[in-house]
This record gives C-alpha cells, structure tokens and sequence, in this order.
C-alpha cells in the first residue's frame, strides 16, 4: 500500500510520467499503469486526507477480494519416523516410501511434492550452532588425509608421512607436522612440538576419536589412552573428544586441515623429500607464510590475531617436557617374564599368569600391577633379549644360575690338573657349555667314590684316549683301567722311497 501511495503522490505532486515514476518506486511501468487507471476510476486524488488508511485506500483500488477456496490440507507424512528408517534401512529409497505412504493415504502429496517436503523438513534438522570461542580456551587437533610421499636415499621406494595440525579456536593459528606414522609416540610428540610452536598451552583440547587418543569412543562417556591421559595431566589440559560421527564439534580444524592441505601440501608437489628432518623443515617455512597470510573477510592475519588477542591467554608451558610413554597390557608368562617390543623383561615370579600393565619410554620399561610398580627395567633396542633381575627370581633358580663353567672348572682343579682339563674339554666340545654341567657335575659324584688319585690317573686316561665322557670315566674307574698303564702308541710308518724325498742325510 506505502507504493501505491507513492505512485499517486508522484504522479499528481510532482507530475512524473509513469517511466520516471517506475524508476522511483522500483516496479514495472505496467503496474505504475494500472495503479494510475485504478485511482483515476476510484477518484482518488492527491492529498489524501488522514481517513484514508491503507485498508480504504486498498478497497477503493481493488474492490473487495474474492476469497479462494484453498484445497484441503493432504496429510503430511511422519517425517522423523521416515528419516530414522533411512538412516536403518540403507536400501530403502523415497520412492519406496513414498508408495507405502500413498498406500495409506490415496489422497496424499505427489512424489515430486513429498521429497520437496522432505528435503524441506531435513534441512531443518541440520541448523548449526556457530561457536564462540574464548582466547586461549581450546585446541582443535586431526591428522589429515592425504599424505607426503618421503623417499629412501638408498633404495629409492617412498614411504608416506602423515600430516599432524592443531589449530587455536579464537585466532585459527596454525601447527602443522610431518610424521613417520600415526602411531602413539607420535601423536604425543607432534602435541608437544605443537605446544612448543605456540609457546603455551590452551586449556582444552579437542581431538577425533581416533585410536591413539581415544581407547573406548563414547558420545557421553569416552575412555582416554592411558599415555593420552598422562600427557594431558602433565600439561594441565582437559581432552573433549568430539562426538563420534559429529566432525562439525572440531570444524576448525577440519578447516585448518583444508587450508594446509591447500596452502603446505600444494606448494610441495613439486618438490622430492629423502628426511623427514627436510620434509619439516619445509613445512615450517610454508606454515609461517600461512599464519601471516591476511584474512580475506575480516581484518588482520592468523599471526596478528594471536600475538594481539590469545598468546597472553594461553597457559605457560611446563618445566620439563613430556617424557613419551606407551602404556599396554601383558600376561606374565611362566619363565616370570613379559614380552614387549620383541624382548623379555622379568617381575617377581609370584605375579606368574597375572596380568600387568606396562609403560614404555624410550628410555626405560615400568611394569605395574594393580597400580603398584613391581619392576623397572633398562629398555633394550635389541631383539630377542632377555632381561632379567635376580630378585625376581626363585632361591632355586637363582642357585642354578651360580652353577657357571668357571666354577666347574674351579672344582675339578681341586681335584687334580688332569680332572680340571677333562671339564675344559667336556665344556667345549658341548654347543652350549650348560649342556656339559651334568657331566661334570657326575664325574664330581665319582670322585666322592674314588681317591684322587685314581680320579687324576682315569682323566688323564680319558684325555689320552679321547673319551671324555661321563659314561667312559665311569668305566674306566669301575673296571681299574686307571690303574692299568696306556699302551705305546705304534711307531709311525717309515715314509716310501722316492727319488724326490731326500732323506735326513741332505740336510748334513
């Protein structure tokens, strides 16, 4: 009604032809037309006085507006029932559903006109709540999807490095790290290096549920690593995983994720990486054009937002940096070891067939059991070693270990010099010298029985004769061959005449 009164005024206080008055009011020149005829028939003039309302001045136009019989009203399906089977049923379609709905209501919407409700009613499911976040409050962390292939000097084949970003929630500024996998060790220290980066510690942190962070995914209640804990309470920060299936709770880092991916991974196609020293050294070059590059809808860059609004905010960083664990479970087995990372570390032997946990550092193996530490080990980088500590085991175990091949040589030395070479010999002719100790220890037996004497006089026999064995001393004393003397070697065999062996005779 504000531009039909408009239109009137124009025309008859300004004497505007319809073109201009149509320019004016921004309607067609034909509705400026139709305006003018309709007020000229009605007798409408310029001024209008004050009893003339929008209502009159509308019926004096118009005339009273013939009301349209509205069809009625179809019955709308029961659009959450349906979109729940949708999301149940990943065969079923619309146009099934619809066919079903049309069985019920014969007299219901079209096809076309009940997905276009659907479609209508879905989308106002999907509203978004836009997130404020305070200065130094939370950190958004993902490992991205596409990789950074780093290639062997030697052999030439490339292995792919994964791609770690936090971003800060206030000022989006930006981490990023190439690392050798996704593994835990790495997870955590990409965290610290990122920490490092910002020179502070926000106050929470907000990954995916991945399972290097998240041991137990669970929209309500989700169980941290162990490690991811630890690291966590040794900087003071709470860990919010996103809800699973939810990835809009952590869309600033999908975001930053994009943006290196864009800016970082783009730049460096061209380029052939053999470290990952090099690789992220790269990195933090393109990261630093990123931070400093301007925001293209507000002002200032990622950089100036953070040094201006949410450095001071963030917490300081701790003393000492994390010491990098692995936290994982085992089952003792029955030698009282557990196995880790291709060796053996030992516990008390009574904790046989319990089951412990077991924290690595690069340094050191910690084994708990029911939250008490009960052994501590050096770790070892070999393969197939077993450590053991002696308190962990058994007084018998411990005194069968004390039998060494130094100590048997020791004792038959007390028995004679021929008795401590026979045991030189039973040892070394042995794969393994534990597997002479029996031998030895039966041929002490024997002297218990014989004199020394007799004893010397059937090692050296032994010695002589090559049989150094427990079953042929034995023999050799039950049957007095010790007593009897050793025949003559024969006399070696002259050598055959020749013209070319010249005989002792040459060299007089």
């Amino acid at each position: 009604m504000r531009k039909i009164k408009e239109v009137i005024r124009l025309r008859f206080e300004l004497r505007l032809g319809q073109r201009a008055i149509a320019r004016a009011c921004s309607i067609s020149q034909t509705t400026v037309h139709d305006y003018l005829n309709r007020a000229a028939a009605a007798g409408v003039v310029w001024p209008l006085g004050e009893e003339w309302d929008e209502q009159r001045v509308e019926q004096a136009l118009f005339g009273e507006q013939q009301v349209v019989k509205r069809l009625p009203e179809q019955v709308l399906p029961d659009f959450p029932a349906l979109h729940s089977k949708l999301q149940q049923h990943r065969h079923l379609t619309l146009q099934l559903a619809w066919e079903e709905y049309r069985q019920i209501h014969p007299e219901g919407y079209g096809y076309s006109r009940f997905c276009e409700l659907y479609q209508r009613w879905r989308r106002k499911q999907d509203v978004v709540l836009r997130q404020v976040h305070k200065p130094g409050e939370k950190g958004f962390v993902d490992w991205a999807g596409a990789t950074i292939p780093v290639h062997d000097p030697l052999t030439g084949e490339a292995w792919p490095a994964s791609l770690f970003v936090m971003v800060l929630g206030t000022s989006s500024y930006t981490y990023a790290e190439a690392t050798r996998d996704q593994q835990l060790s790495a997870w955590i220290s990409a965290h610290i290096h990122a920490f490092e980066y910002f020179s502070g510690v926000p106050r929470l942190l907000v990954p995916d549920n991945l399972r290097t962070g998240v041991s137990r995914a669970c929209r309500y209640d989700p169980d941290l690593n162990p490690t991811y804990q630890e690291f966590a309470m040794h900087y003071q920060v709470g860990v919010v995983p996103a809800r699973p299936g939810h990835p809009k709770d952590k869309a600033k880092v999908e975001v930053g994720v994009q943006v290196v991916e864009r800016w970082i991974l783009a730049a460096l196609r061209h380029q052939k990486f053999f470290r990952l020293a090099d690789l992220n050294n790269a990195i933090r070059e393109l990261l630093e054009r990123l931070n400093q590059r301007p925001f293209r809808k507000r002002e200032g860059s990622r950089a100036s937002v953070f040094a201006a609004v949410e450095r001071n905010a963030l917490r300081p960083l701790p003393a000492e940096p994390f010491d990098v664990s692995q936290w994982s479970y085992a089952r003792v087995n029955i030698d009282y070891h557990i196995a880790f990372d291709a060796n053996f570390y030992s516990v008390p032997y009574t904790l046989v067939q319990e089951r412990v946990e077991v924290r690595a550092t690069p340094t050191t193996i910690e084994i708990f059991h029911k939250g008490q530490r009960v052994a501590s080990h050096v770790r070892s980088h070999r393969r197939e070693q077993a450590i053991t500590q002696t308190e962990h085991q058994p007084k018998s175990h411990q005194a069968h270990l004390e039998w060494t091949p130094s100590r048997m040589v020791n004792w038959a030395a007390q028995i004679g010099p021929h008795t401590a070479k026979l045991f030189e010999r039973i040892l070394a002719e042995k794969p393994h010298p534990e597997m002479g100790y029996r031998s030895c220890l039966g041929i002490i037996r024997l002297a218990e029985q014989y004199s020394s004497t007799r004893m010397e006089a059937a090692a050296d026999r032994a010695i002589r004769t090559g049989a150094c064995r427990y079953q042929s001393v034995k023999s050799i004393l039950k049957n007095s061959l010790d007593q009897q003397p050793l025949p003559e070697p024969p006399p070696l065999p002259l050598p055959p005449s020749h013209d070319n062996i010249r005989g002792a005779e040459y060299f007089e």
